[in-house]
């Protein structure tokens, strides 16, 4: 989403970028000559993955248990993995990101590649309906087999990405031996030794466009990711919709915050939580801080909030949520 690499801080010769997944993706090592192999893991791993789990994709496996009708289907090791992640995604942040919103972002008009998504159209012919809920899936580990019941199509955008940035940057550093960073549109995930003073990250609006302005923090392990209201818009009958839909009610979550950036453990527990913010509104701060993140939520009239050990943008000055000035990011 919104978080990318800082590029005047990158190691020279040892960064790509390529277009993927309708976004922009960053990959970085810290040493030169592991670069080369670790783009060949990058772009197998991200064509497997696409081909599995993309809603997109009418030749995706996953479509294999969307026309299932109700029975018990095998499936691959990459679309279990990724089917599991989602839901136990969806018990951590209590059904506030639920991956079995795929009608009812469809039935917004996310029904395609977002850059093919019409910006403007007439108003939606139906009612927003609240998602049927992940524990309607059923797993059987043993068979590696998924039942979903009839009806009900899986959207894993808003964990798939941040699992493969995780599964992509650990599988890199694991074969490469280097410090590795991965950026899915935002997502980021680093793994193995960070260089010196950490990974540093910028903090924009909008990850698929150029460098921007911004805040920056030092990242050394695990993973941080961004949500927004304001970047991934359309208009359907003059209401301004966006993609992050509230699974309560199968409509857009609230605008309360424009963006929500979170730094943890890995990137799925930061998107999972950024997400979920998005969706919480005004309670977002103190659910984050319970739940142990380091977060950084920017209302839509311009007010920080910052939660855990997340730098203040202007140590100096007065924030809304003051903490002590911290030393560099470590999630």
């Amino acid at each position: 989403m919104s978080s990318i690499p800082s590029p005047g801080h990158l190691p020279r010769g040892a960064v790509r970028h390529l277009r993927a997944w309708g976004t922009t993706v960053t990959l970085a090592v810290d040493r030169r000559e592991a670069l080369a192999a670790a783009e060949t893991i990058l772009r197998r791993d991200l064509d497997a993955i696409d081909g599995a789990c993309s809603r997109f994709r009418p030749d995706a496996e996953i479509w294999n248990l969307h026309r299932s009708d109700g029975r018990y289907v095998r499936v691959s090791s990459l679309l279990f993995e990724a089917i599991t992640v989602a839901c136990e995604v969806a018990e951590h942040t209590a059904g506030a990101v639920d991956p079995t919103v795929g009608d009812a972002v469809s039935a917004l008009g996310y029904d395609r590649d977002f850059a093919t998504v019409p910006a403007l159209g007439p108003s939606l012919q139906h009612r927003p309906r609240p998602a049927r809920g992940w524990w309607c899936v059923e797993l059987d580990e043993r068979t590696r087999s998924v039942c979903l019941p009839p009806g009900v199509i899986l959207d894993l955008g808003a964990s798939a990405k941040a699992w493969a940035a995780d599964r992509i940057a650990n599988r890199i550093s694991s074969i490469t031996d280097s410090g590795t960073l991965v950026s899915l549109g935002g997502d980021v995930s680093v793994a193995g030794p960070p260089p010196p003073g950490g990974w540093p990250i910028g903090i924009a609006l909008d990850a698929s466009r150029a460098f921007g302005p911004g805040p920056v923090v030092s990242v050394s392990e695990g993973g941080l990711a961004s949500s927004s209201t304001a970047v991934r818009t359309w208009a359907r009958g003059g209401r301004r919709l966006h993609h992050i839909v509230d699974p309560a009610t199968g409509d857009c979550a609230s605008r309360h915050w424009r963006l929500i950036s979170v730094a943890a453990a890995s990137c799925v527990d930061a998107n999972a939580s950024s997400t979920a913010g998005i969706v919480w509104g005004e309670s977002a701060p103190e659910r984050l801080e319970a739940m142990g993140v380091h977060a950084r939520l920017v209302r839509h009239d311009g007010v920080i909030v910052v939660v855990g050990a997340w730098p203040p943008d202007n140590p100096g000055g007065r924030a809304p949520r003051p903490k002590p000035k911290p030393e560099p990011l470590a999630s």
